[in-house]
């Protein structure tokens, strides 16, 4: 039996060029993963496998390898840093028990990394920070600490100080120990020496480990007290808070170094096995009802308990269809059979592997615990509940968000449709925030996602990995409609042509629902008018016009239905007659209810060197841009907007140009606004035309 104690499986995030891949190079160089370290700017990194990502230098999907330092062992996810591939962000979290925050000394708390902690905060997932890039000009380890305090509102617990900054970056000084890392310049991780603390550093590193001792003792009522009577904690003591403190995500031990230069990463790694939780140090995961409900049972990390696991990630690669799960309870053997609770169908488990990233072993059983791979099961998407077949239960399933941006695509040769269709259905079980469909009267293929990047991407791998060439057109916005008044209206449906005929008449009010409740039904009928087994047949019909709006026939948001009185016939009235009805009084009564398009508005964070701020600003207002605010930092400013995202297409190469290339942005989606009278009128005039053409 695995000893769970030593497991610890983490992801590692950040914001983009912060430096968490190389930092995973860096990790698999000293656990032996690896024994030739690749560099993400030669395009050679191990984690970053996929052609795109060691083009662009960017991670794109989340990759998944299992290491051991010091017996234990590590199951590390790498995300990615870019705004348009959070969802790997968000569903790697939910499989993970602690991570790595990575931040560039330089750059600091950027936007990414505040999106990224958001999510890890939301999923309770301890965290130890690595202040990298501290051999780059303009490094500032003390300025990133007072930023996270002040951006992130965490509370960093400074662990060790760096000797030097730059390039004169020599190492860093355990505060705990009081010994000083030092490495020579040769580059290689293992040439340290531990020597005493720099004279030049006596002072600043009592005054460090004395706000380490104070916050760590908070832990622990009697060491406390012993303390304030002036009784120093021995280490193991010491070590214990900051675990105890770790997990209760009361702070968060802090670190520091160069990843590139192999500088101050093994005491990282020492502090995830230190202080980071194995999977019996967190909750166990909650149980639910098909209705999404907690049912009050848990999946507790136990190999002896009845199997339930996650898949959290689909990818088809040359070894096939690999399904990530995390084992939650249970153990489970090749040839097992579980049931999918989602879909109802069993799965067998023929082959299983541990990924290396793009590298697979294959395994014969996994437990409680683990990050492993299923080969070949067919019908399961991320999310699913893989369970034991004799005792199923459903852990909680994970919530994406809905795409903002659209584009149409045809395939360039007329044998390319099938192909087509076949690399895209494989690329949505892949990425759940990518959904393909086909628009019924042109016959085009729509592709929605998360932003001009993300799709970018998908065009990229069709193209490349699938082999099949397509014809793009314009991005398109996802807009929405929705009502501003309030209207009392009454339908009646009514058919006599011999036998037996149809009716049903409703009397309803539909009026503006709260932001962001989609379709709302209620029945106030009293005295058994409309009788109650009519009432869903009233809710489906009115619902299932929600997706065409009468502007632009774009889906309508937030509009609540009552369902007040009306009448019945003893021998008429049918479930599929109210429906109609319903139907009817939806094209009878939203024309009249002031319809209105709305647009979506995305949180932008634009970065700009402090000499092109009043041009940034300038052309943001032109684009309809709410400033939000403005922070001045190191090396420029960051400025805050909502913007519409119809006015943001191609804002990368705007921005670049405005302030000579070193300008960077992030966005994403934030909520719906009306939109302007021009605008609304441009969308609608345009939907009038392509339905015209058709």
């Amino acid at each position: 039996m695995t000893d769970l104690s030593r497991y610890r499986n983490i992801g590692i995030f950040a914001h983009v060029d912060a430096g968490k891949t190389t930092t995973t190079e860096r990790i698999l160089k000293l656990t032996g993963k690896i024994h030739k370290t690749g560099e993400v700017h030669d395009g050679e990194s191990t984690t970053d496998f996929m052609e795109q990502e060691a083009e662009r230098g960017i991670t794109i999907q989340s990759a998944a390898t299992t290491c051991f330092w010091d017996d234990h062992q590590f199951n590390i996810i790498d995300t990615p840093g870019h705004v348009d591939f959070t969802i790997e962000v968000y569903r790697s979290l939910k499989v993970l028990d602690g991570g790595v925050g990575v931040f560039c000394a330089s750059g600091g708390v950027e936007p990414q990394s505040e999106t990224n902690w958001r999510y890890a905060n939301e999923s309770a997932v301890a965290r130890v920070i690595f202040i990298n890039k501290m051999d780059r000009i303009g490094a500032d380890f003390y300025r990133v600490v007072k930023q996270i305090e002040d951006v992130l509102a965490a509370t960093p617990l400074v662990m060790v100080l760096p000797i030097g900054a730059e390039d004169q970056l020599k190492g860093i000084v355990d505060l705990i120990t009081r010994k000083a890392w030092v490495w020579d310049d040769s580059g290689l991780p293992e040439n340290y020496t531990l020597e005493d603390v720099p004279a030049d550093m006596v002072d600043d590193v009592e005054e460090w480990r004395e706000k380490l001792i104070e916050t760590a003792v908070e832990q622990d009522d009697d060491l406390m007290e012993k303390y304030l009577e002036g009784e120093e904690p021995s280490e193991e003591d010491l070590k214990r808070c900051i675990r105890k403190g770790t997990i209760a995500l009361d702070f968060f031990p802090t670190y520091t170094g160069s990843a590139f230069k192999n500088k101050g990463v093994q005491p990282m790694l020492n502090a995830v096995v230190d202080y980071l939780p194995c999977p019996t140090d967190v909750p166990p995961q909650p149980e639910v009802n098909e209705e999404g409900e907690e049912t009050g049972e848990f999946a507790i990390v136990d190999p002896t308990l009845p199997v339930r696991s996650l898949a959290f990630k689909i990818m088809d690669d040359r070894f096939g269809a690999l399904t990530f799960v995390r084992i939650y309870s249970g153990t489970v053997n090749k040839g097992d059979t579980l049931i999918n609770t989602f879909t109802g169908k069993k799965e067998r488990i023929g082959r299983m592997v541990m990924m290396h990233a793009d590298k697979a072993e294959e395994i014969s059983s996994c437990q409680a615990g683990d990050i492993v791979a299923f080969v070949g099961l067919k019908n399961v998407q991320t999310g699913h509940t893989l369970a034991d077949e004799k005792n199923p239960a459903t852990l909680e399933p994970m919530v994406f968000p809905d795409p903002v941006i659209s584009i149409a695509i045809s395939p360039n040769d007329k044998g390319g449709s099938e192909k087509m269709g076949l690399a895209l259905s494989k690329m949505v079980q892949e990425d759940p925030s990518f959904y393909v469909n086909t628009d019924e009267e042109s016959g085009e293929t729509i592709l929605r996602g998360m932003g001009e990047l993300h799709l970018d991407i998908k065009i990229d791998i069709l193209k490349r990995t699938h082999g099949v060439d397509v014809t793009v057109g314009k991005p398109q916005v996802a807009y929405r409609e929705t009502i501003t008044q309030k209207i009392e209206d009454s339908y009646t449906h009514k058919k006599q042509s011999g036998g037996s005929g149809q009716f049903g008449k409703i009397d309803y009010i539909i009026e503006p629902g709260e932001p962001n409740s989609g379709f709302e039904f209620e029945s106030k009928v009293t005295g058994g008018n409309v009788p109650r087994e009519f009432w869903p047949a009233v809710q489906k019909g009115f619902g299932s016009m929600m997706d065409k709006g009468v502007l632009a026939e774009y889906p309508l948001l937030d509009v609540k239905f009552t369902l007040m009185d009306g009448a019945f016939h003893a021998v008429d009235s049918s479930a599929v007659a109210f429906e109609i009805a319903a139907k009817g009084a939806y094209r009878q009564s939203i024309s009249k209810a002031g319809p209105q398009l709305i647009e979506p508005i995305m949180k932008v964070d634009v970065f700009t060197p402090e000499d092109h701020v009043g041009d940034v600003i300038g052309d943001l207002n032109r684009r309809r841009a709410m400033i939000q605010g403005q922070e001045a930092g190191p090396t420029g400013v960051r400025i805050k907007a909502d913007a519409p995202l119809s006015e943001m297409f191609g804002y990368i190469g705007d921005l670049r140009t405005m302030t000579s290339g070193r300008g960077q942005f992030s966005m994403e989606f934030s909520h719906y606004n009306p939109c302007p009278k021009n605008v609304a009128e441009e969308v609608i005039k345009e939907a009038q035309e392509r339905k015209a053409n058709k």
